[in-house]
């Protein structure tokens, strides 16, 4: 999972830039002022940086400059400000992208899925998240929906690896490591459950597919 780092002192604005990327499928952190900036990149590495111009403490384009000291993250300055100079300051300084306030939030996702191919970082392509630590699922601003230990791990493997078609043999040897009472029976009954847990999130097409005589396969959930 691709992690963008959001730098925006005007709290509203991160909140919203928030909920959309994260129903996008990225991991996030918030900073609201460039102080710790440059520890927070170099600490937690991320993919991409979402770098308002004007910061407290410590402005953007300072921010961006001392990055790229050492890093070469891509990152996208934030601004409210429309001149072609404060645009050209921006790129000089180092930033990949310049986007103008306000913007819409949809088409700054595009930007940066577009910036993240750019540089090759893997990332979502959907709005299906499979939250690891909650054992759930969820999906846009749906309640997320609670899995058990076993459909949990069934969705793990199929999730990971979209469009790859396990058998029933491999989702028990690979997905069941621990489990010896598992059978090809009980991997559809945990498919079945899956798909209803899935239609519950307001997802009407089809997620786990079976593919007759091969086996199971994750289709990717566009947003």
């Amino acid at each position: 999972m691709a992690k963008i780092l959001i730098v925006e002192d005007e709290r509203q604005i991160a909140e919203y830039l928030h909920k959309y990327l994260k129903n996008a499928g990225f991991e996030i952190l918030i900073l609201n002022n460039g102080e710790h900036v440059i520890e927070t990149v170099r600490s937690e590495s991320p993919d991409l940086v979402l770098l308002d111009l004007m910061l407290p403490v410590k402005d953007g384009v300072t921010c961006c400059k001392e990055i790229r000291e050492f890093s070469d993250v891509a990152i996208i300055m934030l601004t409210a400000k429309i001149t072609e100079i404060d645009r050209i300051i921006g790129l000089e300084a180092g930033a990949d992208d310049y986007v103008c306030k306000p913007f819409n939030a949809k088409e700054l996702v595009l930007r940066v899925k577009s910036i993240l191919r750019r540089f090759n970082i893997s990332q979502p392509s959907e709005g299906l998240l499979l939250d690891k630590n909650g054992y759930q699922l969820k999906y846009q601003q749906a309640d997320a929906v609670k899995l058990t230990k076993l459909e949990f791990a069934l969705m793990q493997l199929l999730y990971s690896k979209p469009s790859r078609i396990y058998s029933r043999q491999q989702i028990m040897d690979l997905a069941y490591q621990e489990e010896r009472d598992i059978t090809e029976r009980a991997v559809d009954s945990h498919v079945k459950n899956l798909r209803k847990k899935i239609r519950a999130l307001g997802i009407d097409s089809v997620v786990i597919e079976c593919v007759y005589g091969a086996g199971y396969q994750y289709i990717p959930v566009d947003i």
